[in-house]
């Protein structure tokens, strides 16, 4: 996924990826949940189920929120800034997966077969966090990417016409 990523991520942009792989998660998560429940119900078809999703959460993971913060940091600061955001991003991201390390047993032993409900409930929140205010970096400069986070860039926030000259 490391390679398919790579060769979307200029094609379909950062953004787009994130909202893809995030919704995809989404959906097999939820997915996973049912399965679940219906490997308590005996079904023989629900372990396999819950195996294929889980897969192919980890291929949207990998195609969004798992690859993406690694190319969005650098482009969402200036040279000047960069070493201090990527010294507080990647210790972050880091920590955030050693939380869901430790959290995941207790909330599967608390909850199960609704393990996966919490991280859904997260996922809303990243999804709608990434379309409200997550620009596509995709092709601008750092100038115009501030301008959009700051929201003086034009319709929607984002860059008008006299940045494209």
């Amino acid at each position: 996924m490391t390679l398919v990523c790579m060769v979307l991520v200029d094609k379909k942009g950062r953004r787009f990826l994130l909202l893809v792989g995030l919704g995809g998660m989404i959906v097999l998560y939820a997915v996973t949940t049912v399965a679940f429940k219906y490997v308590e119900d005996k079904k023989d078809w629900a372990p396999i189920l819950g195996v294929v999703c889980t897969l192919g959460a980890v291929v949207f993971f990998q195609a969004g929120p798992g690859a993406i913060p690694w190319f969005i940091v650098a482009e969402l600061f200036s040279q000047n800034s960069l070493s201090a955001a990527v010294s507080v991003a990647g210790p972050m991201n880091w920590l955030g997966n050693f939380v869901v390390g430790l959290l995941f047993p207790v909330i599967k032993d608390k909850v199960h077969p609704y393990t996966f409900i919490p991280f859904i409930v997260l996922l809303v929140i990243f999804f709608a966090f990434t379309y409200l205010v997550v620009p596509e970096t995709k092709g601008l400069s750092i100038a115009q990417i501030n301008r959009i986070l700051r929201k003086d860039g034009g319709a929607a926030g984002y860059p008008d016409e006299a940045d494209k000259k």
